[in-house]
C-alpha cells in the first residue's frame, strides 16, 4: 500500500466531524511558508491557491469514489461510469494524490502541470484555459533542484490532515470556499498596491451588493470582476432574500488571466454553476455580448444589476480605439487618455438594462469633480437623471492605496429628479494599515439610501438646479456640511481662572522663598 493510499484511508476511518473554518484557514495559510523568504507572494499565491483548488476537487472526488466502492463492492468499470455523470472529472492520475505519492522524484513541476492540463481537458468548458496562466514548472520557483523541493514541501502541506477537505469532513462547501476568499484577502494586505486587481475588501461588497438588492431572476455583472467575490456577494444576497434560490446568473470580465483563473476557481469553489467569466480587456475587447449581434451597435447584453471596483484612475485604458467605438459607449464624451474612470463608468452604463438597471460603482475621489471632458460627461449624466447617490467612504479601506474612495449609483428609473450624498467617511473602525467598515456603519448607510432624505451632517438629497449651481461639481462638501462649530470661549470666565492662577504662583513663590531661606540660599 502506498503512502498516500494511507493518507485516504486514514481519512476515510476518521469519524465525520466537521472541522471549523479557522482551522481550515490556519492551515492553508501555514501552508505558505514553504514560500516565504524564497518567492514573493505576488507570485506564490497563485500556486497556493491553485493547489487549494486541486487539493479539494480531489478530495470531493475521492470521497465519492469510497462511498460507491461502499455501495456497490469492488467494481471499479461501474464506479468508473458513474463517476462520468458527477459534476467534474479527474482523469487517472491527475489526483492531488497521484502528484502526492511521487512528491521525492524528480520533475514535480512537470506532473503538477501535466495533471492540471489533464484536468482542463477532461472538463470541457468549465475549466476551459483556467490553468494556461499558471504553471509549476518555473524558474521563479528557483533551479530544479530548489523548485523541486520547494513543491515536495508544498505538496506535504496539503496532505496534512488539518487539509483534508473531503466534504464528509469539512462539511458545507461554504467552508471551502471561504477558506479561498480568506487567502485572497491575506495576499491582497501583503501585495500592496497590485491588490486593487483582485480583490476588493468585503465590506465594500457588502455594502454594494445589499444597496443593489439583486433579484430573484437578475442578471448580474462585474465587467473588472477580479477575483469574483463581489459578484459572488450579490448572488448570496439573492440567496439570503429567496430561501436559498439559485435563480440568478453572474457574469464577469476581467483583464489579467491568472486573476481570471482565480475567479473562475472561485465560482466552481463556491458552487456557482450557473457563471459566465470572460478573459479579455472590457474597454478595448468586450466579451459579454449579444450571440449573432458582435458587428452591430447594441451588441453588449444588458443586466439587471451591474456593479465593479475597477482599476483607479487607469492609465492606457484605449483611448486610442474609443472615438470609433462601435457600441456607441463614449458618445455623451471622450474620457481623458491617461484616466481610465469615466471609461468603466461608461461602458457599465451602456449594459443596463432599460427598465431594470441599476449600478454601482467604486471611484477615486477626483471623477467627483475633475474638470474639462469629465465634467461634460458628468454633467450629461446628471441631466439625463441616471445619477442616483454618490457615497463617501473613509480613507484607507482598499489595500494598496491609502485615498479615500466614493460609490456612484446610477438607475435607469428614478423615483425623483435628485441625487442624494451620503458622507460616510468619518465612520469606521481604525486599522493600523487597513480601515474597516462595521456591520453598523454599513447599516446607517443603507438606512440613510433607503430613506433619502437630508440629515443633519451625514446626507443631503440635492436637487439638478443645485448641482448645476455648483457646475456640476459633486465633491460631497459642497452638499453635506460636516462642519462643526467650536465652542464659544467665555472671556470672563477665562479671566478670572487666569487670575487664581496668578495667586496661586504667588502664594507658591512666598513658599519656596521661604524653603530657601531655612537652607540658607538668601538673596
Amino acid at each position: 500500500m502506498t503512502e498516500s493510499q494511507t493518507n485516504q484511508d486514514d481519512a476515510v476511518l476518521m469519524p465525520n466531524k466537521t472541522i471549523a473554518q479557522d482551522q481550515v484557514n490556519k492551515a492553508v495559510w501555514a501552508a505558505c511558508d514553504t514560500f516565504r523568504g524564497t518567492v514573493d507572494p505576488s507570485i506564490y499565491k497563485d500556486f497556493i491557491l491553485t493547489m487549494l483548488f486541486l487539493k479539494y476537487i480531489s478530495d470531493v472526488h475521492q470521497d465519492k469514489v469510497d462511498e460507491l466502492t461502499l455501495k456497490y463492492g469492488d467494481e471499479p468499470e461501474l464506479i468508473a461510469a458513474m463517476m462520468e455523470s458527477q459534476s467534474f472529472n479527474i482523469p487517472t492520475g491527475a489526483t492531488f494524490w497521484d502528484l502526492y505519492e511521487h512528491r521525492f522524484e524528480a520533475g514535480n513541476g512537470t506532473r503538477i502541470d501535466t495533471a492540471l492540463h489533464a484536468i482542463e481537458e477532461a472538463n470541457g468548458t468549465k475549466l476551459k484555459n483556467v490553468f494556461q496562466d499558471i504553471s509549476f514548472n518555473t524558474d521563479k520557483l528557483g533551479d530544479e533542484k530548489q523548485k523541486n523541493d520547494i513543491l515536495r514541501h508544498l505538496l506535504e502541506d496539503f496532505g496534512k490532515d488539518a487539509l483534508n477537505l473531503r466534504p464528509s469532513h469539512v462539511g458545507s462547501l461554504d467552508v471551502i470556499g471561504n477558506a479561498y476568499e480568506y487567502l485572497i484577502k491575506h495576499f491582497a494586505a501583503s501585495s500592496g498596491k497590485s491588490a486593487g486587481e483582485f480583490y476588493t475588501p468585503p465590506e465594500v461588497s457588502d455594502l454594494l451588493s445589499i444597496i443593489l438588492e439583486p433579484q430573484q431572476g437578475d442578471s448580474i455583472c462585474d465587467p473588472a470582476c477580479g477575483s469574483g467575490s463581489l459578484l459572488m456577494k450579490c448572488g448570496k444576497q439573492v440567496q439570503k432574500a429567496f430561501a436559498g434560490s439559485k435563480q440568478y446568473a453572474l457574469y464577469g470580465q476581467e483583464a489579467i488571466g491568472s486573476t481570471w483563473s482565480l475567479a473562475k476557481m472561485n465560482m466552481f469553489l463556491h458552487g456557482e454553476d450557473n457563471h459566465r467569466i470572460e478573459w479579455g480587456d472590457t474597454i478595448r475587447n468586450p466579451k459579454l455580448l449579444d450571440s449573432g449581434q458582435q458587428d452591430k451597435e447594441g451588441g453588449l447584453l444588458r443586466f439587471d444589476v451591474v456593479t465593479a471596483n475597477p482599476p483607479f484612475s487607469l492609465d492606457k485604458w484605449g483611448f486610442e480605439d474609443a472615438s470609433n467605438d462601435h457600441f456607441g459607449r463614449f458618445r455623451r464624451g471622450l474620457p481623458p487618455k491617461t484616466k481610465g474612470d469615466y471609461a468603466f463608468i461608461l461602458h457599465m452604463i451602456e449594459t443596463l438594462k432599460p427598465e431594470t438597471g441599476r449600478m454601482g460603482v467604486v471611484v477615486p475621489h477626483g471623477v467627483l469633480f475633475r474638470a474639462s471632458s469629465e465634467g461634460k460627461i458628468r454633467k450629461q449624466l446628471i441631466e439625463e437623471n441616471l445619477l442616483d447617490t454618490v457615497i463617501g467612504l473613509p480613507e484607507k479601506l482598499f489595500f494598496g492605496t491609502g485615498i479615500p474612495a466614493a460609490i456612484l449609483l446610477f438607475k435607469k428609473h428614478k423615483s425623483d429628479k435628485k441625487v442624494l450624498f451620503i458622507d460616510a467617511s468619518r465612520e469606521f473602525k481604525s486599522g493600523k494599515n487597513q480601515n474597516q467598515l462595521t456591520t453598523e456603519n454599513i447599516q446607517k448607510i443603507v438606512d440613510t439610501y433607503k430613506a433619502r432624505e437630508t440629515t443633519d451632517k451625514y446626507s443631503y438629497l440635492a436637487t439638478v438646479e443645485e448641482i448645476a449651481e455648483n457646475d456640476y461639481n459633486l465633491n460631497i462638501p459642497r452638499y453635506v456640511d460636516t462642519f462643526e462649530e467650536e465652542e464659544e470661549i467665555d472671556l470672563v470666565a477665562v479671566r478670572t481662572e487666569r487670575s487664581a492662577l496668578q495667586t496661586e504662583l504667588t502664594d507658591l513663590e512666598t513658599e519656596m522663598a521661604a524653603y530657601l531661606k531655612e537652607l540658607g540660599y538668601e538673596e
